[in-house]
């Protein structure tokens, strides 16, 4: 997911995209490096992503974004 002016994520969490964007990072099993994959929480709720608080996860907007992406539902 790319970041938009303003995000406040930390730079160990981020990554940079094909086409040089700063983009949340994501582990070998495609999830956000910021998610607990033990409880599905997000380790950084606080200060997330806008996009992350304007899309709800599993919602049309999301699932569309990530096929836009090629990630899996």
């Amino acid at each position: 997911m790319r970041l938009l002016p303003g995000d406040r994520v930390p730079g160990h969490l981020l990554a940079e995209d094909d086409q040089g964007l700063t983009v949340m990072a994501r582990g070998r099993d495609g999830w956000c490096v910021a998610l607990d994959r033990g409880s599905l929480r997000c380790t950084i709720y606080a200060v997330r992503p806008l996009l992350c608080r304007v899309f709800e996860a599993g919602s049309p907007e999301c699932l569309e974004e990530r096929a836009a992406d090629g990630l899996p539902p």
